[in-house]
């Protein structure tokens, strides 16, 4: 079955088409400034195997990219296909499902409201993802348009781990709670962790206790007991938890207000400041690129080696947490472009986790880069360190596939 898998951002889609029988990628791309045509054109970029063509093309909107994108799979020398009509279904990834929609699903004129009306609960995310959908349903309007949402694994999150203390006339009224965020990326290394402790060490997937770390311009950390999320750093939004490129995750909420005061900002000041001007940006006073942290810090710069601190210390103390929370872990996960690429950071995260059986070999950790993945612990560490590169479009065209093939098996 080949499916396309559609990610939309507000002045972007990405995509791959896929082979889900082979876990093969036939070709990937990314559509780069749609509607933002001020300074420079937009562009495509598309990508099979090693080949790769960029040229410059009028996207005013999603619907024109998608033109693009179809255009290029069918292309006589750039595309992998010799029709559309090869294409079996889209897969499309939405970042906020609510408390509707808690599972992948076909997507309808009820699917569409949904996903319209969670928006204020993503109000930067679900627009595009809403706009991708329509411009791939006008353009691929005979095969089925699967929606998978990043939210959807953390629905096994019991109430007492998603509830906020605050009056609950507002989870009422407008359902603030704990959602997390990354849940294709979490799932993913999850199942592949599962998967290798159950042929390495005998442990039951029913049993396994697993704590993954998506860790990148933006983090969260989940805690996987039995194959399922049952608490995850994010919360209703992804300001929440560790600190991230330009988030400040987890502050006194009291500094808010605080700040308003004394500053005289406003509600959309401080939104900016916590989203965009915090986390290593914030504290480092100049990058939010841990790449360029590090470089600063084999210079001497004091606070670029602050924000890398807090941001490793952060880490071990929800690995702690979480592995309280289960009642100990098998194996504690690195994935995203910090996690899969940084062996100074995992070193540092893990270091002083020994009381959880936790040790790792650092000649594997300096080894384990580049989309390589593998188990970094010491051969008689209790507690397995794994990094596994993730790869939410695999998972999205699998979920795609699965509700597919449910909807024929039914017919």
């Amino acid at each position: 079955m080949k499916v396309l898998v559609i990610n939309c951002g507000s002045s972007s889609l990405k995509y791959q088409l896929i082979e889900v029988d082979k876990n093969q990628v036939m070709a990937r791309g990314l559509a780069d400034r749609v509607g933002l045509q001020l300074y420079e054109k937009a562009s495509l970029t598309h990508r099979v195997n090693d080949r790769v063509w960029r040229y410059e093309v009028d996207m005013p909107d999603h619907y024109r990219a998608m033109e693009e994108v179809a255009k290029v799979l069918i292309h006589p020398e750039m595309g992998v296909i010799k029709s559309l009509e090869e294409i079996d279904a889209v897969g499309h990834r939405v970042v906020h499902g609510g408390e509707r929609l808690t599972s992948s699903v076909l997507i309808d004129k009820e699917v569409e409201k949904a996903i319209e009306e969670c928006a204020n609960l993503a109000p930067l995310h679900n627009p595009p993802n809403l706009s991708g959908i329509r411009a791939a349903k006008a353009l691929l309007p005979n095969v089925p348009h699967i929606a998978v949402f990043d939210t959807a694994f953390h629905s096994t999150i019991p109430p007492y781990a998603y509830i906020y203390a605050l009056p609950y006339e507002f989870y009422e009224r407008y359902r603030i709670r704990r959602y997390g965020f990354h849940g294709t990326s979490h799932y993913y290394v999850a199942r592949r962790a599962i998967q290798y402790l159950e042929e390495n060490f005998f442990i039951e997937p029913s049993q396994s206790k697993v704590i993954t770390c998506h860790l990148g311009n933006g983090c969260s950390i989940t805690a996987v007991l039995g194959g399922e999320s049952i608490d995850t750093s994010m919360g209703l939004t992804p300001a929440e938890g560790l600190v991230m490129g330009t988030r400040c995750g987890d502050i006194d909420p009291a500094i808010l207000p605080f700040l308003m005061e004394k500053e005289g900002y406003t509600a959309k000041d401080i939104d900016e400041i916590i989203n965009k001007k915090s986390g290593l940006l914030g504290i480092s006073g100049k990058t939010n690129d841990m790449r360029d942290i590090e470089e600063e810090i084999a210079k001497g710069d004091k606070r670029a080696k602050l924000a890398f601190d807090v941001f490793c210390y952060r880490v071990k103390k929800y690995i702690g947490a979480y592995a309280a929370v289960m009642g100990g872990v098998n194996a504690v996960v690195f994935t995203g472009g910090i996690g899969e690429n940084g062996p100074m950071e995992r070193e540092a995260i893990c270091s002083g986790l020994e009381f959880l059986g936790i040790e790792i070999d650092p000649e594997k950790n300096e080894m384990m880069i580049k989309g390589k993945e593998g188990d970094i612990s010491k051969e008689d560490a209790p507690t397995r360190v794994l990094v596994i590169p993730t790869n939410e479009e695999l998972v999205i065209a699998q979920e795609t596939a699965r509700i597919v093939s449910n909807m024929k098996g039914s017919v």
